[in-house]
C-alpha cells in the first residue's frame, strides 16, 4: 500500500488506524536497514511477585540475598515529543471538485495518521494541532494507546468533513499561519519534533509565516516542513489550453483566463516561491521536504526517519 489511489475503495472512516499500520508497516518491511532506535526503559521499584504471573521480570539476585521474589517494575521513557501541525485552511481542499478525495488535505491527514503509527512505534509521544484562522483543535504530546485513540478519532471525523459533497465547514477559510504559528511557537514544550503540514499559502504578510518558522527555532524546537502541493496543477500549471474560470477557495475571488496566456508567468513566480521558502529553511535550519500529493507515502516517512535518525 503506497499512494492514495490504492487506499481509496477501502472503508476510508472506519480502517485509518488500519491503514497507516500497513503503510508504515510495509514501508519499514522495505528498508535494508533499519534508521530508527527503539525505546529505553529504567527501573523504577520492586514489588512481590505474584503466584502465576510471568517470570520474565524476577530479580534473581535479591532473591539470592533475601529468599523471596520480587519483580522489577521499569518506566518506559519517551524518546522525544513530537507535535504535528495541520493547515486545514481551504485551500488545502484543492484540487476541488476533483470527483475523488484526492486532495491536498486529504493526502495530508494520511501522511500524519501514518506518522502517529510511526512514531509511537519508537515510543515518541506525539500531539496534534490543527490551523486555519486559529488553533482550532490542540492535544498534549502523550504515548498513551487511548491519547492514539484520540487522536485517530479526531483525524476520522475530519475525513468525514473532507469526504462531505458541500464540505461546508472547511469552505472559505483563510489561512493566517504566522499568528497561529507564533501562538504554538510559544505554546509547545522546549526541544520538542516539530512537524508541519502546509501548502504554504497564506492571506497574510508571508514574511509573518516565515517569521513564525524562525520563532520554532529560535525556541529550541526541530522543525520539519512539508510544503504540500499538487504537483501536476499547482507545480507544472497542466491545464488544457481553454478559457477556464479560477475560483479562490479562501476569499471566493474568481477570476477568468485562459492557462496558456499565463502559465509563462506563473510558473517563473511558483518557483520563485518555492525558492524562497528552501533559501529561508536553510536560513533557519528547517528541514524542508515536499509532499506532492501524486507521490508515494515513503516521500513523507523517509524524510522524517532522517530527520529524527540526526537527533540521537
Amino acid at each position: 500500500m503506497k499512494n492514495l489511489a490504492e487506499i481509496e475503495e477501502l472503508d476510508l472512516f472506519t480502517q485509518l488506524e488500519l491503514i497507516a499500520r500497513q503503510v508504515v508497516d510495509g514501508f519499514l518491511t522495505g528498508l535494508h536497514r533499519s534508521p530508527y532506535h527503539g525505546f529505553s526503559v529504567e527501573f523504577a521499584e520492586h514489588r512481590h511477585y505474584n503466584q502465576g504471573e510471568s517470570t520474565k521480570h524476577i530479580d534473581w539476585k535479591l532473591y539470592g540475598r533475601t529468599e523471596k521474589l520480587f519483580v522489577k517494575r521499569f518506566e518506559e521513557e519517551t524518546n522525544l515529543k513530537a507535535h504535528l501541525v495541520l493547515d486545514i485552511s481551504s485551500s488545502m481542499l484543492f484540487p476541488y471538485p476533483s470527483g475523488k478525495l484526492h486532495n491536498k488535505l486529504f493526502f495530508s491527514i494520511y501522511c500524519i495518521a501514518a506518522l502517529i503509527r510511526l512514531l509511537r512505534s519508537q515510543r515518541d509521544a506525539v500531539g496534534l494541532h490543527l490551523f486555519s484562522e486559529n488553533l482550532s483543535f490542540q492535544s498534549e504530546a502523550r504515548l498513551s494507546n487511548p491519547h492514539a485513540q484520540f487522536l485517530y478519532a479526531e483525524l476520522t471525523r475530519l475525513l468525514e468533513t473532507v469526504s462531505n459533497s458541500d464540505k461546508k465547514d472547511l469552505l472559505n477559510k483563510a489561512t493566517r499561519s504566522g499568528d497561529v504559528l507564533h501562538e504554538l511557537a510559544d505554546s509547545l514544550p522546549r526541544r520538542s519534533m516539530v512537524i508541519i503540514f502546509t501548502d504554504m499559502l497564506d492571506q497574510g504578510d508571508p514574511e509573518e509565516l516565515l517569521s513564525a518558522l524562525q520563532h520554532f527555532r529560535y525556541n529550541q524546537h526541530e522543525v520539519l516542513l512539508f510544503h504540500v502541493i499538487d504537483e501536476d496543477l499547482e507545480g507544472q500549471f497542466d491545464f488544457p489550453y481553454k478559457p477556464h474560470r479560477f475560483i479562490d477557495m479562501e476569499t471566493a475571488e474568481v477570476i477568468r483566463v485562459n492557462p496558456a496566456d499565463v502559465k509563462e508567468n506563473y510558473l517563473k513566480l511558483m518557483n520563485q516561491h518555492r525558492n524562497e521558502i528552501k533559501l529561508r529553511c536553510g536560513q533557519y535550519g528547517i528541514d524542508l521536504a515536499q509532499a506532492v500529493i501524486q507521490k508515494d507515502f515513503r516521500d513523507v516517512l523517509m524524510p522524517f526517519l532522517i530527520k529524527r535518525k540526526k537527533l540521537f
